[in-house]
């Protein structure tokens, strides 16, 4: 399958939009679209995040799963390679600055979807479940293909990018994206 045909499937691109900023990147131009840090669940928009937050590490030191980690800036961040986020909010607890704020509990964490890229093993004729064992909400299931390894398919709307799938994937394919980056089926 090549990577055209992947882009319209659930094995889309991996390939991260973070970018590394750097004086040196930027005394060379190389300046690319950065995309902010993965912030903890229920954290306000960026730029009021950023604003409330006092880089206190009291959210840090909160997180039952040790997922959540300094980044940029001291302030914090996600690093699912860690684990994955349980959405206990005791991280919203902790924070007295309220940049992290849970005022409904019907309001998603956060507006992302696990992605899984071309770097899969199915995709290169290896048999691997590994995500779709470790997705506690059934959202990664595998799709029977003759004469071939099963593809895994992602149901974006059971998927809540808890990050499960991401660390335990041995090819690093998986993924964390915001869901409005991704084509939706009348844009491809």
């Amino acid at each position: 399958m090549s990577s055209a045909q992947f882009a319209g499937s659930s094995l889309a691109s991996s390939a991260s939009p973070r970018a590394a900023s750097s004086r040196r990147n930027f005394l060379f131009g190389r300046m690319r679209a950065v995309e902010s840090a993965l912030r903890p669940p229920w954290a306000l928009e960026e730029e009021a995040f950023v604003a409330r937050c006092t880089r206190c590490d009291q959210c840090i030191e909160a997180c039952p799963t040790t997922i959540l980690v300094r980044m940029d800036g001291g302030f914090p961040g996600v690093d699912f390679s860690r684990g994955e986020c349980t959405f206990c909010s005791d991280c919203v607890a902790a924070c007295e600055p309220m940049a992290l704020r849970r005022d409904d509990v019907s309001i998603a964490p956060w507006d992302r979807v696990a992605v899984i890229g071309e770097a899969c093993l199915a995709a290169r004729g290896v048999e691997c479940r590994v995500c779709g064992e470790a997705c506690p909400e059934g959202a990664i299931r595998f799709r029977p293909r003759h004469g071939g390894v099963a593809y895994p398919e992602l149901d974006p709307i059971a998927c809540t990018a808890c990050g499960a799938c991401i660390g335990p994937c041995p090819a690093r394919a998986i993924d964390s994206r915001a869901r409005h980056s991704l084509l939706t089926e009348s844009e491809r």
